[in-house]
């Protein structure tokens, strides 16, 4: 609530957001949007605790976010989010079968690599369990990180323009599977998007202008 980031530029004060206050209910879908530099993909990120606000406070799941020290907001996301991003951040030495395990195993579940297989499968990815992110295409990383984001059972995703690598027809197969995957699941969704038609499939939508909610 009462949420403000403002970073030095130069030694000048740069106010990226100011007086950003909203809630999301479990299990709503909700899609930020606004123009290139509105503060959109800095919101996610402290949504996500991975950087902090200069002002107001972040609570999830009844935790204020700025209280935590950096490895117990990570803790945090371990056990809570789930990420979905544009550059789709897989680790390039592990497969995808790995990449997909990775957050399994940092959270201690057990039989880590029989729910990365099922959740592979569930993206039609079956056959390319064993091949590392260089052979995919940018469509098929994006399907890893899918799978990455919803096999821990996360009770928040996070998504900052999942389709902005991709091509229109691929993305837009991207997008159905991610809400499909989101509404069998029961997950809370939020989307950072510039495109009205995905921002329109979202429960509620969030415009920001100049660091502001419009």
């Amino acid at each position: 609530m009462g949420l403000g980031k403002t970073v030095d530029n130069g030694g000048v004060p740069l106010t990226i957001l100011q007086d950003i206050s909203f809630s999301v209910l479990s299990g709503e879908t909700v899609a930020i949007v606004g123009a290139s530099g509105s503060g959109k993909s800095t919101l996610l990120g402290l949504l996500a605790g991975l950087d902090v606000p200069t002002s107001g406070e972040i609570r999830l799941d009844g935790v204020t976010l700025a209280a935590l020290d950096e490895d117990d907001r990570a803790r945090q996301r371990g056990k809570l989010l789930g990420f979905v991003f544009q550059s789709f951040q897989l680790l390039p030495s592990l497969n995808a079968l790995e990449n997909v395990m990775l957050p399994l195993e940092l959270a201690g579940s057990k039989g880590s690599t029989a729910t990365a297989r099922d959740w592979l499968v569930r993206v039609g990815l079956e056959h390319r369990l064993k091949h590392y992110p260089k052979h995919l295409s940018g469509g098929e990383q994006q399907r890893v990180a899918l799978a990455r984001a919803f096999a821990p059972n996360p009770r928040l995703v996070l998504a900052d323009e999942p389709t902005g690598n991709l091509d229109a027809a691929t993305g837009q197969q991207i997008i159905d599977m991610m809400f499909e995957l989101n509404a069998r699941e029961g997950t809370t969704l939020v989307l950072v998007t510039h495109d009205e038609a995905i921002a329109a499939r979202c429960g509620r939508i969030l415009r920001i202008q100049s660091g502001r909610l419009g």
